[in-house]
């Protein structure tokens, strides 16, 4: 195993044990917001770690790339407007990977530009490089969960999201035929079929955060010589 492996696992386990305690607490922050006080009761509006990690989930991420948090309960009976309300709680998990994303591409250019500057002044950049190494895996990771959590399929966040889009008809075939589009959603997804579309939108999601942030770089080039 080589040293950027040893980077790339060591960064999973930090997801595991602080974005994904991130990405469910902003599941029942916006819950609780939105009037339901369920995941307050069930002391999930929390960012401690042993309240949100779900063992099969971080073993999945871990291993696989892709994996989920214990699934925050809802009452949505208290929402005073059911299909936006529970959207809106949906999309908070994978918005807040977004903005760890863009934390994380924020001081990755931070980091780059000093392994740059020591690169070409005669330094040693090892460990620059390394630090450096992590922020992108952190971003990219991140960057990956939103993109996986906004897949519309049950029980990911992107099905009650979208939700809020359809019609009666639309939602009644979805529950009829769930357990089938589950299966074979996770039969695609085993199979490595679904890597190049989603990699293809990960890429693409990762050059739009690079470019919104792309102010940063003259002021880093100026600052760090």
């Amino acid at each position: 195993m080589t040293a950027e492996d040893v980077l790339k696992y060591g960064t999973k386990l930090m997801i595991i044990f602080m974005c994904t305690p991130i990405h469910e607490f902003a599941h029942a922050w916006a819950a609780v917001k939105l009037g339901d006080e369920t995941p307050r009761y069930q002391g999930r509006l929390t960012l401690n770690p042993l309240a949100h990690i779900d063992p099969l989930g971080a073993v999945a991420l871990f291993f696989a790339g892709f994996g989920w948090g214990k699934p925050v309960q809802i009452n949505p009976v208290r929402f005073k407007h059911y299909r936006r309300d529970m959207a809106l709680t949906a999309a908070a998990g994978p918005t807040s990977n977004i903005l760890l994303s863009l934390l994380g591409i924020i001081f990755y250019k931070i980091f780059y530009r000093v392994y740059y500057v020591q690169l070409f002044s005669g330094s040693d950049p090892q460990a620059m490089y390394y630090v450096t190494l992590i922020f992108y895996y952190f971003t990219a990771i991140n960057i990956g969960l939103a993109v996986f959590n906004l897949i519309p399929i049950f029980p990911l966040d992107g099905e009650k999201i979208l939700n809020y889009f359809t019609g009666k008809k639309f939602d009644s075939f979805m529950r009829r035929n769930q357990l089938y589009i589950t299966v074979g959603f996770m039969i695609l997804l085993v199979s490595g079929i679904l890597n190049k579309p989603l990699g293809f939108v990960q890429g693409k999601l990762f050059d739009f955060i690079d470019l919104i942030t792309s102010w940063l770089d003259p002021i880093l080039r100026s600052i760090i010589k």
